[in-house]
């Protein structure tokens, strides 16, 4: 299975696209992928495969019926491709991604997947389709896309840093408890940088410039996201992930420290 993995996901990647532009022919669609995948930072066990499809034609009902079940159908179809089930991202047309206006909108997500009449995109995965986004079918419409600015970035920062605050005073027995120090790393590193890189590349960088109140706890962190497979059946990392809570809101005071700095160098 190691050795058959990127296989697996290129196929998944390409019986995707296959599927969803023929589902889509006469709607004219962009498909793009982008986040961890086209950062070199994806990794089986942790990651997602985002995709974003945008669209001249609005997107049927019947075409949104067909597409919202699409990840099982593709799985059922090849049980043995742990891909499929992985694919993230929302299916509208460009108009209303544009103008954020109400649309009938695909979205697939950790939670499931469903139709519904709005997509949040934030700036973060914006600079991550314009700086790294991979055209897989259609035209290239990202001219027609803004790139986000720098005060946009630190609103979406302090929009990460208050989930952090409201839902990770504890912990779970679970990988993405670390993920609360990694997101915590990448907002430090958009706010003192001014753009996104991956949480692997932030993390990387805020522990070369000891900018973490606890080395060990993000050290491990990045550990695990380097090489999670490796990790599955290690229950000491999992006991250690249930009692990140208090690491992680150390980590946060100094995230709320850094937003504090940018909000006064930008009063001023």
């Amino acid at each position: 299975m190691w050795k058959s993995e990127p296989y697996f996901r290129q196929k998944a990647v390409h019986s995707m696209v296959s599927a969803i532009s023929e589902s889509l022919a006469d709607n004219q669609p962009s498909i793009y992928l982008y986040g961890s995948s086209v950062l070199d930072d994806f990794r089986l066990g942790w990651s997602d495969i985002d995709i974003l499809v945008l669209t001249q034609k609005r997107v049927s009902q019947a075409q949104a019926q067909e597409l919202v079940i699409l990840r099982q159908k593709l799985l059922e179809s090849a049980p043995e491709n742990p891909y499929y089930r992985l694919f993230e991202g929302g299916m509208l047309t460009l108009s209303a991604f544009c103008s954020q206006t109400s649309d009938c909108v695909v979205y697939w997500g950790t939670s499931g997947q469903r139709i519904t009449d709005s997509y949040l995109f934030d700036s973060f995965c914006m600079v991550e389709l314009l700086q790294n986004g991979q055209l897989l079918y259609g035209q290239d419409i990202r001219g027609q896309l803004k790139m986000p600015e720098y005060q946009e970035l630190c609103a979406d920062v302090r929009k990460h840093y208050e989930g952090i605050r409201k839902y990770a005073q504890t912990t779970g027995r679970s990988f993405y408890s670390f993920g609360w120090l990694l997101d915590i790393a990448r907002g430090i590193y958009t706010l003192r940088n001014g753009t996104v890189v991956s949480k692997t590349e932030a993390a990387q960088w805020v522990l070369d410039n000891n900018l973490c109140p606890d080395f060990n706890a993000l050290d491990t962190a990045l550990k695990v996201r380097r090489n999670p497979m490796a990790f599955l059946n290690d229950m000491q990392i999992f006991d250690y992930a249930e009692t990140l809570g208090g690491e992680i809101q150390r980590f946060a005071d100094m995230l709320e420290k850094e937003l504090e700095a940018v909000s006064v160098s930008i009063k001023n």
